[in-house]
């Protein structure tokens, strides 16, 4: 399997190095939706991958701190178009896409969530029904939809998407780095 995809995480912290020094190679997105969007298309424009592998971090109120989670919807969480009768969470007049992207999942042995995208750190409820929460995964989801590129993506629960967040994320990093390079090396 390994020969027919690429590993995209938006960050570097996520990965702590740890991946380099195994000898993997890992397209780093940076941080958000447009940036994300942009590196998946690049990245299977160069790589011809039929698989991208999102490994990265989540915030959620639903699942445990340093659980793996696999995704098995996406949605976006900052879309809010309601003012104009839209759902939140659904983009006005992209009838090619619904606001809810299904993936196809891989890893029976991983609790499963949905997980809503947005350009911010989340820090309390989202508006859209979601049990993760992350800053690129739905734009990732589009871009692969878009393009017949099948899409995995596991994140490290890393806090509770709350007042502490911050401060949960940035000291989780390195356990959640080990525990997804484990779970790649698995594959």
């Amino acid at each position: 399997m390994k020969t027919d995809f690429a590993l995209i995480m938006a960050l570097p912290s996520e990965s702590k190095g740890l991946f380099e020094q195994a000898g993997i190679d890992v397209h780093y997105s940076g941080i958000g939706k447009v940036n994300a969007a942009f590196k998946a298309f690049e990245v299977i424009q160069k790589t011809g991958c039929k698989t991208l592998l999102n490994l990265g971090t989540a915030g959620s109120t639903h699942f445990q701190a340093h659980e793996l989670v696999e995704v098995h919807t996406f949605v976006q969480r900052d879309m809010d178009v309601s003012p104009l009768g839209f759902q939140v969470g659904e983009t006005p007049m992209d009838t090619d896409f619904p606001a809810e992207i299904s993936l196809e999942c891989s890893f029976a042995d991983l609790p499963k969530g949905i997980c809503g995208t947005g350009d911010s750190f989340e820090t309390g409820r989202p508006k859209v029904a979601c049990q993760l929460v992350d800053m690129e995964g739905y734009a990732l989801a589009k871009v692969c939809k878009k393009l017949g590129v099948r899409l995995i993506s596991v994140k490290y629960i890393t806090d509770g998407a709350d007042d502490t967040a911050h401060l949960d994320w940035e000291e989780n990093l390195l356990l959640g780095a080990q525990k997804l390079l484990k779970l790649y090396q698995s594959l």
